[in-house]
């Protein structure tokens, strides 16, 4: 078991980037995919991002893609969401998730362990 931090959300205008990070306490990522995952009010958690336990093999979303880029550091235990060009439509909680494999997924419940979230709004 891990826990997961995110850090780095908050407020940004709309066409304005922001990243933010995953790291984990307790034990390492680096064995470990790891998906970020967003939730706005009165809608279902979905896949955003996913990269495998070495950064080989990525996954977007289509509403994403183009705009927001995955990546790893697993030297410093960490996973980035990069999100440029946001939209209204961004905002939402986002969540990094963690699974004991080395291959991504897309199913919420693939994954095994689950950051707090952190918060992101793009102002209009």
């Amino acid at each position: 078991q891990v826990q997961l931090v995110e850090s780095g959300g908050g407020l940004v205008q709309a066409g304005g980037s922001l990243r933010v990070s995953c790291t984990s306490s307790g034990s390492t990522i680096r064995n470990y995919a790891v998906g970020w995952f967003r939730q706005a009010p009165g809608q279902e958690r979905e896949l955003v991002a996913a990269v495998d336990w070495h950064g080989a093999e990525t996954y977007y979303a289509d509403s994403v893609k183009g705009r927001f880029t995955i990546s790893r550091d697993n030297a410093e235990n960490v996973v980035y969401l990069q999100m440029n060009g946001l939209k209204l439509e961004d905002t939402a909680v986002y969540f990094c998730a963690a699974r004991v494999r080395h291959f991504l997924a897309r199913l919420t419940g693939d994954y095994d362990n689950w950051g707090q979230g952190i918060l992101v709004t793009v102002s209009s």
